[in-house]
């Protein structure tokens, strides 16, 4: 049986790169491109084309509170968001907390704000099936065909995995594709819930908030047998060195959207209730199972 520790490791070498990491250098650089435009990573979680859009109006919103230039796009994927904190090609990035750990440990970034979704700043992940499928337990699930957001998503991979380890289904640590006839990686929620939807696959291990993606007509087609233990939400963080008062000013401005003649910007942004002003204490659960599976020793 092949150990899946291997991936994290082809990952975590793909965000380090071959050219390495001079913190200093790094950060003397960045000082000196303060005048330059505010750049802002997003992760694909849902339809990118919709979300490049988006994104478009929250960055008019910041450019009008924070009185500099704003830039944003949108990354491939969520290790694609970590590499452009690392070589300066994003100063703030909005990403899941898996990511985000591998980030902070090895570039130094810090979490700076956190999601609120229905009242809480935690969510848990789920596995859905379709509805007439026959699947009604975790363990019905073996030999079947799963699709997943990201291989660096909580709740878009790591949390599914640990639903199934305690369901006994998986051990830690095993590779997925020895139980399932085939493992799928969409890139997305909206990706891999839209996937069993249309009968790609047999199962989907995302967000539980991933249904509210669905048309109106698939909707009543799913349905979930399982869920996970809670996940800090999705955050935004910002790389290491940048300055302070840009880093106030973006923080005031993201609160602002919690007033309500701003909340209906929220669904620009990934539709969250609102943020609140986090910590990297707040991730140490999500830290914990990133090095249970390998991502951090």
């Amino acid at each position: 049986m092949r150990h899946f520790t291997i991936l994290w490791f082809i990952i975590t070498a793909l965000i380090i790169s071959v050219a390495g990491y001079d913190k200093e250098a790094f950060s003397l650089n960045e000082e000196a491109k303060k005048d330059d435009p505010l750049v802002l990573a997003f992760i694909p979680q849902e339809n990118p084309e919709k979300l490049i859009g988006d994104i478009e109006i929250i960055i008019e919103y910041l450019q009008k509170e924070m009185g500099v230039p704003v830039k944003g796009y949108v990354t491939q994927d969520h290790a694609a968001a970590v590499e452009a904190l690392r070589n300066g090609e994003a100063d703030i990035s909005f990403m899941g907390g898996l990511p985000y750990v591998l980030a902070h440990e090895i570039i130094g970034a810090e979490v700076i704000l956190s999601e609120v979704y229905r009242g809480s700043p935690t969510y848990r992940a789920r596995i859905f099936v379709l509805r007439d499928s026959g699947i009604e337990k975790v363990e019905d699930l073996k030999g079947k065909s799963i699709a997943f957001a990201d291989p660096l998503s909580e709740s878009g991979f790591i949390y599914p995995l640990e639903i199934m380890v305690e369901a006994g289904l998986l051990k830690r640590g095993d590779d997925p594709k020895e139980v399932f006839s085939n493992v799928y990686f969409a890139g997305g929620y909206q990706q891999a819930i839209q996937a069993l939807a249309n009968g790609l696959v047999d199962a989907a291990g995302v967000s539980q908030f991933a249904d509210l993606l669905l048309t109106p007509e698939q909707l009543p087609k799913i349905t979930w047998i399982a869920e996970s233990k809670p996940i800090p939400s999705h955050l935004v963080c910002v790389r290491k060195g940048l300055d302070k008062e840009r880093v106030d000013a973006f923080k005031q401005a993201m609160l602002k959207l919690n007033q309500p003649e701003n909340k209906h910007l929220l669904k620009y942004v990934y539709s969250p209730d609102g943020y609140i002003e986090a910590s990297h204490s707040d991730y140490k659960s999500v830290e914990v199972i990133a090095r249970q599976y390998g991502f951090l020793n």
